[in-house]
């Protein structure tokens, strides 16, 4: 009862947590006052009671000042300091200067708080008045706790009695008059849906014509509707259902027949049919891991179609696309399965070659070119020729992303425009 007191699963539990939450604060507030008013009321008393002692000891100090008698004015000191409601003591001179400080606690044991009183120390001379110096006389909240501590014990106590009979009392009267005809009917819902029978009525047993019964009479009434309208809604279900299955089925293959055409747009140029520059540079980058991890030779080549604008100003652009297509086609012909190829824009391409070395990329390079330079394209009664420039680099365990191929095949592809173009450059 406790846990799902804690932990309140049902409205009746709820219900008890806050009415009795409402209580325990109110009984909270009300303790907690008694304890601050008791507190209060001894701290004044001792505060009363230090001021008698301390006009007491007032002119047995000032004595031993005017006197200059250390020895009697440390007696004296210490003495109330002994005290039971005294805790600490401090005698300063005319000019505030401390002559004499004690203290029966350390400083590490510091009471929760400390109150004083002061007093001026004064002698009279030839019927004048001399200040000598002032008294201040300390006490704790420790000694008001010594006092007072019979006392809180005993309201502390009360406090959880009272709050003990009356957990139990909300404890019964929610359980016997919510809790248990919740529970039943509960029990009797729950019981309605698993036999997925709406006839079936709910009856809860002695219950008073409370919120309760009404209840009872709507849920019951509920049923009934749900029984008449039960059977026309299967009805247009599995007509909606039968038409909901052909759409999607019809909608499912044109959403297939999308995605595949959005996937080829989005990974391959539409004029080669090639790889595009992201599709071919990630596609490539996990080549390079994966040979790097192996430990296995790669290598990248860069490509350029020699005087493209050229052939496109003079020929024009059409003419320019059909010499791409036969780039891609002529140099796909020499490839591997494996081998990859895409186009980076305009007339420049790459490859990249798993498991080959500098040297078989460099062969494969030079055939590629030497096939362009051979090859004579006759295009709507037009004869056109170009060649390719090629920069050839291998993986190294230092690259960290294909971009550092990248950069050296486009150095090494600068030098073989530098040096008169259609060759290779490793």
């Amino acid at each position: 009862m406790l846990l799902n007191f804690l932990r309140p699963n049902h409205l009746s539990q709820k219900m008890l947590r806050v009415v009795f939450s409402i209580y325990l604060g109110v009984t909270c507030l009300i303790t907690g006052t008694q304890f601050l008013t008791e507190y209060l009321k001894t701290q004044h008393s001792i505060s009363s009671e230090l001021n008698q002692l301390q006009a007491t000891v007032r002119d047995p100090i000032a004595a031993s000042l005017w006197q200059y008698n250390q020895t009697q004015l440390d007696v004296l000191v210490d003495g109330l300091v002994k005290m039971p409601i005294i805790q600490g003591v401090d005698v300063f001179d005319q000019d505030g200067n401390s002559i004499v400080t004690n203290r029966s606690y350390a400083p590490t044991d510091r009471p929760l708080s400390v109150f004083s009183v002061k007093s001026e120390l004064s002698w009279t001379l030839m019927g004048k008045k001399v200040l000598l110096g002032s008294l201040v006389l300390y006490s704790s909240s420790q000694v008001i706790f010594d006092r007072v501590l019979f006392g809180f014990l005993l309201i502390a106590l009360t406090a959880i009695i009272k709050l003990s009979l009356l957990f139990w009392l909300f404890v019964w009267a929610f359980d016997r008059y919510l809790a248990q005809p919740l529970k039943t009917l509960m029990s009797q819902v729950e019981e309605v849906q698993l036999n997925h029978n709406a006839s079936q009525r709910i009856h809860l047993p002695d219950i008073e014509n409370n919120e309760l019964k009404q209840l009872q009479e709507h849920m019951n009434k509920m049923l009934g509707a749900i029984e008449k309208d039960k059977q026309r809604l299967l009805e247009d279900e599995q007509e909606k259902r039968n038409w909901l299955e052909d759409a999607v089925t019809e909608r499912t293959a044109e959403l297939q027949v999308l995605n595949d055409k959005l996937k080829n747009l989005a990974t391959r140029d539409s004029l080669t049919g090639t790889l595009n520059r992201g599709s071919f540079f990630e596609t490539a980058e996990h080549m390079r891991k994966l040979a790097q991890r192996q430990q296995s030779s790669a290598s990248f080549v860069l490509m350029d179609l020699d005087h493209f604008k050229r052939i496109n100003d003079t020929y024009g652009h059409f003419i320019g696309d059909q010499v791409l297509i036969h780039f891609t086609k002529t140099t796909q012909s020499f490839l591997r399965k494996s081998d990859l190829l895409g186009r980076l824009g305009g007339e420049e391409f790459a490859l990249f070659l798993s498991d080959t070395g500098v040297d078989d990329a460099f062969l494969l390079a030079e055939r590629v070119r030497k096939a362009i330079t051979d090859s004579t394209l006759q295009i709507d009664g037009k004869t056109v020729t170009y060649t390719v420039s090629f920069g050839v680099v291998c993986a190294e365990p230092t690259d960290q992303s294909i971009s550092d191929l990248f950069k050296r095949a486009d150095l090494k592809l600068y030098g073989a425009k530098e040096h008169g173009r259609d060759r290779v450059e490793r």
